[in-house]
């Protein structure tokens, strides 16, 4: 069983290894093997097809965290709150509360800097653990025309480490870095004792988190810089559903061993 205790051991000893997942068939597989799974509203795209992660919903996110707690045992289990569900820490108390009571979810992850302190303390206090995310927001993307990486000059790097610090005073547990400068990343890493978990944001920070759809290439839209594929999953699935369809058009499936 991975808590946040092994994984603040590993701060400086041992990288974490994070991977989105949105199902019991998927986290099952992936469970042995990471130390956490995130239940990212990045679901929205690659599972939905939205081109955004902005229309998640609440009851979305309850849906599959329910779903990846029932196929993972052993790995520490992170949900995405959606965007519109932390305006305020009283609101966000209310929505993080009602995924902790309808699921098995160790932590919830918010977006948002030292601005979203007060909502982090405010959690952590009604023992709702909190993993911070900074630099490029996903839900900021129509605010922001896009995705813009992080920490290209010094008022950016400057607001990132300050945004650390705060999230880390305010209780708490982990923090996402994404789409940063990979010096400033590192910075951000050596600034604070929670661990930091980085997603194009280098090599010098505590883990790594990437959507499985990206990673295992079935997602292939587009691929970010940052993404490495272990799997072209895509062309695999296509080419096995054309053998399938080919073999039923020729009469080769069923055979006799697949009869009754």
């Amino acid at each position: 069983m991975i808590t946040i205790s092994k994984l603040h051991s590993y701060k400086n000893n041992k990288k974490i290894t994070m991977i989105t997942a949105y199902d019991a068939l998927f986290a099952k597989m992936f469970d042995d093997i990471v130390d956490v799974i995130l239940v990212g509203d990045s679901l929205n795209m690659s599972f939905f097809g939205e081109s955004d992660t902005v229309s998640a919903t609440l009851e979305q996110m309850i849906y599959h965290t329910k779903a990846v707690c029932n196929g993972a045992k052993k790995a520490y289990i992170v949900s995405d709150m959606p965007f519109g569900t932390y305006q305020t820490p009283q609101s966000a108390l209310e929505n993080a509360t009602k995924i902790f009571k309808e699921t098995k979810a160790d932590a919830v992850k918010l977006e948002g800097g030292s601005e979203k302190a007060e909502t982090i303390k405010l959690l952590t206090d009604n023992a709702i653990a909190v993993v911070g995310h900074i630099g490029l927001m996903p839900q900021f993307s129509r605010s922001e025309g896009g995705y813009k990486v992080k920490g290209k000059d010094e008022n950016s790097r400057q607001k990132l480490l300050k945004d650390a610090k705060a999230i880390e005073e305010a209780g708490a547990v982990l923090l996402v870095v994404e789409g940063v400068k990979e010096d400033v990343a590192k910075e951000i890493a050596q600034s604070v004792e929670i661990p930091v978990i980085g997603i194009g944001a280098g090599r010098f920070v505590d883990g790594q988190v990437l959507v499985w759809s990206d990673m295992l290439g079935f997602f292939d839209e587009f691929k970010p810089k940052f993404v490495r594929r272990y799997l072209n999953g895509a062309e695999i699935v296509k080419e096995s559903v054309q053998n399938y369809v080919k073999d039923v058009e020729n009469v080769e499936f069923p055979k006799e061993a697949e009869i009754y």
